[in-house]
């Protein structure tokens, strides 16, 4: 059966990344029989000062910022020029569709406090991330400004579908706006992966 390029190009991409990270498990997507017509686009954090979030996710994680954009300015009745209500960045990793995070920056409104970071909780939100490079990447996060550690990188077991584990080099912290973030290297098979059947 043929393949589509969308396939090739991940099956390429996977060869790829294999030899730069042997043992790694890269993302790639899901066989056309499998594939339904929704897309997670990406997910938007509502943050108090994005250049604060861009040292975490841009510089500390490495995410790459494909747009960096002030919006609602425009004109008003009298044809002056109004200032932009809000910025967006948007970031990814690996993908050029999915998965993206974006940071919005109301720029009209007060800056709310420092929110208390806590235990997750009904209504919060938890961000995984999959880092091949946890282990070297993990001190440049603890020493961004704002960052709270939770977790510094343990080693815990997941139940995998199969009735095994998976094991998984697991850390957390809090970025500057509370929001609780996972950083993990994966060194087992990802649940949902061709491999957990």
């Amino acid at each position: 059966m043929p393949i589509t390029m969308r396939q090739a190009l991940a099956l390429a991409t996977a060869a790829a990344l294999l030899c730069v990270f042997p043992g790694a498990v890269p993302a790639a997507p899901v066989p056309d029989d499998e594939r339904i017509p929704v897309d997670v686009r990406r997910t938007t954090l509502l943050v108090r000062d994005i250049d604060a979030s861009l040292a975490v996710y841009r510089d500390a994680l490495g995410l790459h910022v494909i747009y960096d954009e002030y919006i609602g300015g425009g004109e008003d009745e009298d044809g002056d020029a109004r200032d932009p209500t809000t910025r967006l960045v948007l970031l990814r990793a690996n993908d050029t569709f999915i998965g993206a995070i974006g940071l919005m920056q109301r720029l009209d409104t007060d800056t709310p406090p420092p929110a208390e970071n806590r235990r997750a909780m009904p209504g919060d939100v938890i961000i995984v991330i999959n880092a091949t490079d946890l282990e070297e990447r993990f001190p440049k996060i603890a020493a961004t400004p704002g960052v709270e550690i939770a977790t510094e990188p343990t080693r815990v077991e997941y139940p995998a579908p199969d009735g095994g584990v998976i094991p998984v080099m697991f850390s957390a912290f809090w970025d500057p706006d509370g929001f609780f973030i996972e950083v993990n290297r994966i060194m087992g098979t990802p649940a949902g992966s061709a491999g957990d059947d």
